[in-house]
């Protein structure tokens, strides 16, 4: 890259892509070439993990923390059971990543997703295109903005788009960047609504993958072994309980053909900046708000706080970036912020509580790596994690009379898809006590209001 010249930067965010449905990442069924090249060119972070949710629509809060580079509570007016995905706002008191590089001289501009408030989108992007303040819709019954210099976004100026969602936001980023002739950097915000629900991709897609030749992990039960909160959530519907193994194979064929079509799309994009000699001049970042169950643990959705749900990919090529890099440490999604911030030397907000893991992406100096992660969900579900035990702590609701008081201890480290709960057995009674006080340290510092709830008694 130019001397003095500052990267572009392009942020891709994915709805629903967990960190074990890439190739790159040793999954041998699913096809996703474009990004196992972008990670073969740059890095992949093995460990990041979201922060979750007290909403079942755990994406608003995740884009929050992502675009804020905090933990729930940090990122928001205010995080409790009656809030809805409308009311996650932003605090004004938080600098967003958009607000960031445009006050540090970028031009940004957003496609696709935004789950949060619209003064907090109005205040990091100066212009964009097909624009989504929904959770979810139809993929070919997409309802969109186009960019309101007012920030009000009035009914009227809604249209309902029947292109392909994932092809309807890649052309308009690849419109963008065609036309993009301006002096000053940019910065891309593309946010897809793929591989969520209805999986619905369009052929060949749809037909790539045989699902009796998918394989699926150990993990893959015909029922969850409790309640743990939130089996009536609309996710958990999409099948029948208990699972079908047929019914599963077919869930995971979609799932991975939205995937595969995603990828393809990306590739696209891609293509356009090879063609105008910028892919070296930019920081491309791949990741997404949360994973997904899709029959893991006899789950089907997101609401839980296990592996396949709360890891999700994070994925960065372009100047400043190792090649081929794959940091083993635990790291957080709102710690994709400062490290994006110290990539582009653009200064960091004191408002960001996440850690940059530039050092880790250059391969240069000790990165600040996380000796613990934490993830909730709402006032049933607490997850602290270290390299080798997982530790789930789950109370009944005190809101809705849901779920069970019980606990889960995983050897993560021998068994990574979490399938032996070690918790009532005598001799890891002191890992148990261990584990409940780091949760406890977690929650005190994330200020999570349940904390109290969830403290040893």
């Amino acid at each position: 890259m130019e001397a003095g010249r500052k990267p572009n930067v392009i942020i891709l965010v994915a709805d629903d892509h967990r960190y074990e449905a890439i190739g790159w990442h040793g999954n041998e069924d699913v096809k996703t070439p474009v990004l196992d090249e972008l990670a073969k060119r740059g890095v992949s972070f093995s460990h990041t993990y979201i922060n979750g949710g007290l909403d079942g629509a755990v994406c608003a809060p995740s884009r929050a923390c992502l675009n804020s580079g905090c933990t729930i509570m940090g990122a928001t007016v205010s995080q409790s059971l009656e809030d809805t995905m409308e009311k996650l706002t932003i605090g004004s008191n938080r600098a967003t990543l958009g607000e960031t590089f445009r006050r540090s001289g970028y031009h940004t501009y957003a496609v696709g997703k935004w789950h949060n408030d619209k003064a907090s989108f109005q205040r990091s992007f100066e212009n964009g295109k097909n624009i989504f303040f929904g959770g979810m819709s139809e993929h070919r019954q997409v309802p969109v903005y186009p960019y309101d210099p007012t920030g009000e976004y009035h009914a009227s100026l809604k249209t309902i788009e029947t292109t392909f969602s994932t092809e309807l936001f890649t052309n308009t980023a690849v419109e963008f960047l065609d036309r993009y002739e301006r002096e000053e950097p940019y910065l891309l915000y593309v946010a897809y609504t793929s591989p969520h629900d209805p999986r619905t991709a369009p052929e060949p897609y749809a037909s790539m993958y045989d699902p009796a030749c998918l394989t699926l992990p150990p993990n893959m039960w015909a029922e969850h072994p409790f309640d743990n909160g939130e089996m009536q959530v609309r996710d958990e519907h999409l099948t029948a309980v208990p699972r079908n193994r047929e019914d599963v194979q077919h869930e995971v064929a979609d799932y991975y053909a939205m995937i595969s079509h995603m990828d393809a799309e990306i590739g696209r994009l891609i293509e356009k900046l090879r063609e105008k000699n910028e892919l070296e001049h930019t920081i491309i970042v791949y990741t997404s708000d949360h994973g997904l169950a899709v029959g893991q643990h006899g789950l089907m959705g997101k609401q839980n706080v296990y592996e396949h749900s709360v890891r999700i990919p994070w994925i960065m090529s372009g100047p400043g970036i190792g090649e081929g890099v794959k940091p083993s440490g635990q790291v957080m999604q709102m710690d994709i912020f400062p490290t994006l911030c110290a990539l582009a030397d653009v200064l960091t907000p004191l408002s960001v509580e996440g850690r940059s893991m530039a050092a880790a992406a250059q391969q240069s100096g000790q990165a600040p790596f996380r000796d613990t992660v934490y993830s909730l969900y709402k006032d049933t579900q607490r997850m602290v994690k270290d390299e080798a035990w997982k530790y789930i702590r789950y109370r009944k609701s005190s809101h809705s009379g849901e779920g069970t008081d019980e606990i889960q201890l995983f050897f993560v480290k021998d068994d990574p898809w979490e399938t032996t709960n070690l918790a009532h057995d005598s001799q890891y009674s002191v890992k148990v006590k261990e584990m409940q006080q780091k949760l406890e340290r977690w929650m005190h510092e994330a200020h999570d209001p349940f904390v109290q709830y969830f403290s040893e008694k």
